[in-house]
């Protein structure tokens, strides 16, 4: 590879969803952007979760992730009618709102609803009824979120890598990162199978995010977080809402998949799966929909979720390191808000005036 192949403006370390994204709206600026991915593009956390644009309970969060929410939730529809545009797959986004049965924080969620301008109503159990009909359990009042709204993550995948080459991005699957280059503290690239150069480096990892700055002494509080999830296969329209009981929750997919989930597990960077979180993800999915005993469960898989402090990412520049950025720690919600991270990273990356007030998310 010769030396023009190695140089850009911006370097993202992480091809997954977040570095993606990242690498697409810095790239729309005119920048030279390259993603360096240990392994295949997309296919960790990002492949592996639910998809659902909205964080389960969300008035548990910071206002600083309700924030990140809000802002993707305007933006959605927007981004996918242009991947629509720059790409042969369709992402799916549909609006399937969002069931919450549990009673417990009714109060909570209605304060936090209407601090944030936030669609949610009490629904009574004829009501719930009628919004989705193969539920089993009928509490008197359930919680019910019309416009939260869902993708395929893998679908999003490849039709945001489509939509990147479009712009320009370079993309180097199989190039672990191994160290930062340095020089009086401005970061001037990296090494991988060879050196990188660029002034403007992304940590986008995920749950890999703080081994890699651990070399420079940063202490990222990110760990990965395993989530274990099945896949029942039903007819088209059996199931038709998002549904959470309990903690855990079903997702329908247009085409009649149901996914179940997930687990939550501290398990190092292991994504092995057990026989015991699938019976039990079985068995909480049928509890919320009976009529899932019917069916037979075609898929189970395992993700690593980038673990962080309350759920809220780090996003901005090293006070220490000069153009050495992180996007990393989303946790759980890495789709919901995902959108409003990557913008605002981007806009500090290119100097532009930030979508969101950045210091709640700065390292």
């Amino acid at each position: 590879m010769n030396s023009s192949n190695n140089k850009f403006d911006c370097i993202i370390i992480g091809g997954g969803l977040i570095g993606l994204l990242s690498a697409y709206f810095i790239a729309k600026q005119g920048r030279r952007v390259a993603i360096l991915e240990q392994a295949s593009l997309g296919r960790e956390s990002s492949w592996a979760g639910g998809g659902i644009l909205s964080p389960l309970y969300p008035w548990r969060y910071p206002d600083a992730v309700t924030e990140l929410v809000n802002w993707s939730r305007q933006h959605w529809g927007e981004l996918i009618t242009q991947l629509q545009h720059e790409s042969d797959t369709d992402p799916q986004l549909i609006n399937s709102g969002l069931l919450i049965l549990d009673q417990e924080e009714q109060i909570e969620a209605i304060e936090w609803a209407n601090r944030f301008n936030v669609a949610l109503q009490t629904v009574s159990a004829d009501q719930l009824k009628v919004l989705e009909p193969k539920l089993g359990p009928s509490p008197s009042q359930s919680l019910w979120m019309p416009d939260v709204g869902q993708v395929r993550n893998p679908r999003l995948i490849s039709s945001l890598y489509q939509a990147a080459l479009k712009v320009g991005v370079t993309v180097f699957e199989n190039h672990p990162v191994n160290q930062f280059l340095i020089e009086q503290d401005q970061v001037i690239g990296v090494a991988s199978q060879q050196n990188f150069y660029a002034p403007q480096v992304v940590v986008a990892a995920g749950a890999w995010s703080s081994e890699l700055l651990k070399t420079i002494d940063y202490p990222l509080e990110v760990v990965p977080v395993r989530g274990q999830m099945i896949q029942f296969q039903t007819p088209p329209g059996l199931i038709k809402r998002i549904t959470l009981y309990r903690g855990r929750y079903i997702i329908p997919r247009r085409d009649g998949r149901v996914l179940a989930g997930s687990t939550l597990e501290h398990a190092g960077f292991d994504k092995s799966t057990s026989q015991q979180a699938k019976d039990e993800l079985a068995a909480a999915a049928i509890e919320i929909s009976p009529a899932l005993a019917e069916h037979e469960v075609v898929h189970h898989w395992a993700g690593l979720r980038p673990g962080s402090p309350e759920g809220v990412p780090t996003i901005g520049e090293l006070k220490t390191i000069k153009g050495l950025y992180i996007n990393s720690g989303h946790f759980r919600n890495g789709v919901a808000i995902s959108l409003a991270s990557c913008r605002l990273l981007s806009d500090l990356v290119t100097e532009a005036s930030p979508i969101i007030n950045p210091n709640d998310y700065a390292p």
